[in-house]
Formats: structure tokens, sequence, C-alpha cells
């Protein structure tokens, strides 16, 4: 038993041996016709990585030929179906300077952005390739309004856009969390200041007056007129534009709240802080829904990539 084992693992070895060698053979191989052959042919198998191997090799055979651009073309192709989209990105790049008029150009220059699309990270990490990205399907939007990959495209903007706007969000949630207060209210406003369609708009607006009437209430007496103040027009701000807000009640309670300090109230509600508690529970849910959302979109992300 053990014999016959050992007869099929050598038989194995050997077979993997000669396949290497045959593998080998076809790269060092100055036969262009061979060589295409053999790429092509790995390429439909679905091995990438040798396909690509292969059609680099053969790209100094063909260089000034008819089939350069076929080649080039699929020597990039190769390598975005082996997810190595650095490398293809390079290659449909040089591809789309060389070949302009090629048959492949059209979709070199889409695949190409998509290499750029996929090689962006998550929001919490370093944005450059997030802006490279943008800047290049913008132009390439403008160059090729009729393209008939315009709807991805633009589903690769609108996402790329919503991992700047959760970076700057979160960024300025950061000093909210960590009750610096004017800080926070400072940093929200800057990042309505730097884009004032951020997806999370609302929730900003919200988290401006929450810190302006935070910052106030721990302020010194003598300060906290002004800074109620400051926190009334970023409450009347908030509800100019959500006036239907689900944060509208929590928002209501703290305008009562500051409008008796302010001496404007006459009547004391005997409920504001067991409501104040209430909605800061309701509001720490909703966060908690928003952090499984978030996770949920990453993890279609990571799907979408593989």
């Amino acid at each position: 038993m053990n014999v016959y084992k050992l007869i099929i693992a050598a038989a194995a070895l050997l077979l993997a041996v000669s396949c290497k060698s045959q593998y080998e053979a076809l790269l060092n191989s100055n036969d262009a016709d061979v060589k295409y052959e053999a790429a092509f042919g790995y390429f439909n198998e679905g091995k990438y990585s040798k396909a690509a191997a292969l059609f680099e090799s053969l790209s100094v055979l063909t260089s000034g030929t008819e089939r350069d651009d076929t080649v080039q073309y699929y020597w990039g192709l190769s390598n975005y179906r082996f997810k190595d989209y650095y490398t293809a990105e390079t290659n449909f790049s040089r591809f789309i300077e060389n070949y302009p008029r090629s048959p492949f150009s059209s979709e070199a220059r889409f695949l190409r952005l998509d290499c750029l699309y996929r090689s962006t990270y998550r929001y919490e990490l370093d944005q450059s390739p997030t802006y490279t990205a943008m800047n290049a399907i913008s132009q390439y939007l403008q160059e090729f309004p009729g393209t008939p990959h315009k709807d991805e495209c633009n589903e690769m903007l609108k996402d790329l856009q919503s991992r700047l706007d959760t970076k700057a969000f979160e960024a300025a949630r950061l000093y909210y969390h960590m009750e610096d207060y004017l800080a926070a209210r400072v940093a929200f406003r800057n990042v309505l200041k730097d884009n004032s369609e951020n997806m999370y708009r609302e929730d900003i607006l919200y988290y401006t007056a929450m810190a302006s009437y935070k910052y106030a209430r721990l302020s010194v007496l003598g300060k906290q007129r002004e800074r109620y103040l400051v926190f009334v027009d970023d409450y009347l701000n908030f509800l100019g534009e959500y006036p239907s807000s689900a944060y509208r009640k929590e928002l209501d309670v703290l305008y009562k709240r500051a409008m008796r300090a302010l001496g404007r109230e006459a009547v004391i509600d005997a409920d504001i802080d067991m409501k104040e508690k209430e909605f800061a529970k309701e509001r720490k849910e909703m966060e908690k829904a928003m952090k499984q959302q978030a996770k949920l979109k990453k993890a279609e992300e990571r799907k979408a990539k593989k």
C-alpha cells in the first residue's frame, strides 16, 4: 500500500515538473506563434497569472507588429482578471497612450478606471487614491459622455464620494465624543464649508447644534448667555432645513432649556432632564444602527471587489 502511494506521489511530482518545464520552455521560447496560442490558452482556462507572464514575454516579440495591441491589451486584462489592479492599471495606461485608436481602447479606458476604483481604501485610511480615481472618472465622463459605462462610472463616483463624506463626518464627530465641543462645532461647520452636499448634512447640523448647546451649558456663568444665543442660531438653522427630523424633539427640549437660561421661557418643564436622558438613549441606538449599516456596506464592498 505504501509502495503504491509512493508511485502515485512520484508520478504526480513528475507530471508537475514536466508541466513546469513545459511552461518555462514557453516563457523562454522565441516562437511568437506558439507563445501567442499558449498565452490565450492559459487565459481561456482562467490561469491569468501564467497568461500575464506569457503576454508580457510575448510583447517583446510582437512589438511593431499587427498583434502588438492585442498582446498589450490582454496582458493588462490578464492582470486585471488576476486582481493585480496596480499592474493592470499601468498596463492599460500604457496601452491607451500607445494605441488610442485600437478596437480595445474604449474598454481599456474603462478598465483602467475600474482598477483605480478597486485600488482605493476604506474611509478610515488614506484617501489619496480616492481623489485620484474620482478625478480620472470625472475626466473620462467629460471626454466620453456617451460611454456605455456611464451608469457604472456614476456609481463609482457616488461610492467614492460617500467615503470622503464619511471620513469628514467621523473626524468631526471624534471631537464631539472627546467632549471638546468648541472644536467639534468648528469641525462640523468646516465639513459643510468644504462640501455643502455632504450625505450626512442633517446629522452634521444636528451635532453642530448639540455641540454649541453643550459648550454653552458647560461654560462659566458670565459666558453662557452669548453661547446659548449661538445654540439658538444653530437650532433655528437646523429647524429651517429639517423641520420633520427625528432629531427635532430632542433639540426642541434643549431649545426650551436655552430659552429658560436666557430668561425668555417662563414655564419650567419638570420632565426636561428625563427627556434629555431618553433622547440620549435614542441617539445611541441610532448611532449603533449607523455603525451596523456601515459594517454591512464594507462587507458588500469587499464582496464586490472579489
